[in-house]
């Protein structure tokens, strides 16, 4: 009941960000503007936010182990995607859209509220360990995917694109935010309490957005997706459960695979669809992918969970 409520709220949010679309008090010009808000603002913050505070309860090596799994989880995502979209025979035009789709899941918006309702808010800042291989590889491998292949015959011009976009808020963030960690550096309550004032913005704004996307996706066109129907079935469904049996032989049962699991369990994150539209890549598709599979995880992660519960 506690993950099903938490994914109510967030659907609660959608509907919300798409009645302000349809009255017109979103626009499609607006909704480019506050993407641009989480992407470079409100997100970097959320990340920042992780770190701050007083951390004198924090087990170092169970620290060490949550960064190692998450390392893990994602080398195993990206390998899994490439799978992913074989089998199913995606376009090549929308092979790096579900790719990323599959990689990076709605762990900060809706992962770290369940952990937190679950193992309690003392477990979040090992739960935050996710969100640093999360932001430097949607930040760089995930923007490079989604991004429309430009024609630049300027080799220098093309080598500083990517620099650029490589180096952006959110990598700057998740880079102060291990730095503040291991040097344990204080700052003064006002600007920690301000970090985390802007970084709650970015659950609500990111699914209003997503919401208001809605206004323009008619539910047969989710419904008639054959190929992202399947997906979400895979995301969902296939690949957390045959994680949950690879988590309780290597891990065992306890906080770190139950916290594993969860984030493995997520559905589709926004994140995906915010980037898309700031950097101009198939945000239909990815609007889609977010909007389905946030709606059939209030059934999946329940499900999901407690089978790895009697595992």
């Amino acid at each position: 009941m506690i993950v099903i409520q938490q994914m109510l709220v967030l659907f609660i949010v959608m509907l919300v960000g798409l009645a302000a679309y349809k009255k017109e008090i979103i626009s499609d010009e607006a909704s480019k503007k506050i993407s641009s808000l989480v992407v470079n603002i409100s997100n970097p913050a959320l990340i920042l936010s992780s770190v701050i505070g007083d951390n004198s309860k924090i087990q170092l090596d169970m620290l060490k182990q949550m960064l190692v799994i998450s390392m893990l989880m994602y080398m195993a995502l990206m390998a899994c995607s490439r799978v992913i979209v074989k089998l199913l025979k995606i376009q090549a035009k929308d092979k790096g859209m579900y790719e990323i789709m599959f990689i990076f899941s709605n762990i900060g918006f809706m992962g770290l509220p369940i952990i937190a309702s679950i193992y309690g808010a003392e477990s979040l800042i090992y739960a935050s360990i996710f969100l640093f291989p999360y932001n430097l590889l949607i930040y760089t491998y995930g923007i490079q995917v989604i991004s429309p292949k430009q024609e630049d015959g300027s080799k220098k011009g093309e080598w500083l694109a990517k620099v650029r976009k490589i180096l952006n808020n959110g990598v700057l963030a998740s880079i102060a935010a291990i730095i503040i960690f291991l040097t344990d550096i204080k700052l003064p309550s006002c600007i920690n309490d301000s970090i985390k004032m802007i970084g709650g913005l970015t659950s609500p704004l990111s699914m209003m957005v997503i919401g208001a996307s809605l206004g323009v996706i008619h539910l047969n066109e989710m419904i008639k997706d054959i190929k992202l129907i399947l997906f979400t079935f895979l995301k969902l469904l296939v690949v957390p459960i045959l994680a949950a049996l690879v988590i309780k032989n290597l891990i065992g049962g306890g906080m770190i695979s139950g916290m594993t699991l969860i984030m493995l369990a997520t559905p589709v994150g926004s994140m995906n669809a915010i980037l898309t539209q700031e950097y101009g890549g198939d945000y239909e598709t990815a609007a889609k992918g977010v909007a389905l599979s946030t709606i059939l995880s209030v059934v999946t992660i329940p499900i999901v969970f407690a089978l790895f519960e009697m595992m």
